[in-house]
């Protein structure tokens, strides 16, 4: 198994994760409420997860410009 992280904003590629450092427990996913899992964690048919998080630049983006939290996306 394998955990595939990716940017929800612009969809760049963050990193992964494979084989035992892959334990979704010492990651802390149990701590994400059920929305939140729905919400950023999907499976594959392989059994990898990829989990939609936001990276370094689309996070000073919107710590820049604040009113960018009220899209969906920001970038066009």
């Amino acid at each position: 198994m394998a955990i595939h992280y990716q940017c929800r904003h612009c969809q760049q590629r963050i990193g992964s994760i494979h084989g035992q450092d892959a334990d979704t427990d010492k990651l802390g996913f149990d701590s994400l409420t059920d929305e939140e899992q729905a919400e950023m964690i999907e499976y594959d048919s392989r059994g990898d997860l990829h989990v939609t998080t936001i990276c370094e630049n689309c996070e000073q983006t919107l710590a820049d410009h604040p009113d960018y939290h009220e899209y969906e996306s920001f970038l066009h």
